[in-house]
């Protein structure tokens, strides 16, 4: 494993260059944050949302319509009366 500060060659077990010092661990390239989950997962909600009500206003002529008798608790209130 090569120093990246002065390219010196180390052990691959090394943690620490014999040269200068500095350490060889890799650092992580990326870590996301707080504000990058909240901007992911409002996207997939929204793509959700939409493709939730686009489907719903595609299938709508194929959706059944059930008889007032078989679901009494769809009624509304003023036909009951």
């Amino acid at each position: 494993m090569k120093c990246p500060k002065c390219n010196v060659e180390n052990k691959e077990e090394a943690k620490v260059c014999k040269k200068c010092g500095t350490s060889l661990a890799l650092k992580p390239v990326w870590t996301p944050n707080w504000q990058w989950h909240a901007k992911t997962l409002g996207i997939i909600f929204g793509v959700l949302i939409i493709l939730f009500f686009s489907l719903n206003a595609l299938f709508k002529p194929y959706m059944r319509k059930l008889p007032k008798d078989i679901t009494p608790w769809l009624k509304s209130v003023q036909e009951t009366k």
